[in-house]
């Protein structure tokens, strides 16, 4: 049986001008830490105007970002509840 201990809320936010995008990406954990992501996105000129399109891509490199970021803070936690350290987490 499985039981859900937390649950975490993403929030995204993205500024936006005719060539570029920039995403902010923050998640709240539950021990308080705010852990945050920024991704950008830049579209040819030769391209079509789809913000949809650049909202995807630098929202995706924000929550890589915040991913990453996640995944180095496991990391020293387990070194500090361990006392050693330990192989690095990769994706």
């Amino acid at each position: 049986m499985m039981h859900t201990a937390v649950g975490w809320h993403v929030e995204m936010e993205f500024m936006e001008d005719d060539q570029h995008t920039r995403a902010a990406a923050m998640v709240r954990l539950p021990d308080g830490t705010e852990v945050r992501g920024h991704g950008h996105a830049t579209r040819h000129h030769t391209d079509s105007y789809q913000p949809r399109v650049g909202e995807e891509i630098a929202g995706a490199r924000a929550l890589n970002e915040l991913a990453a970021q996640m995944l180095n803070k496991a990391h020293s936690e387990i070194d500090a509840a361990s006392g050693r350290t330990s192989h690095p987490i990769n994706v």
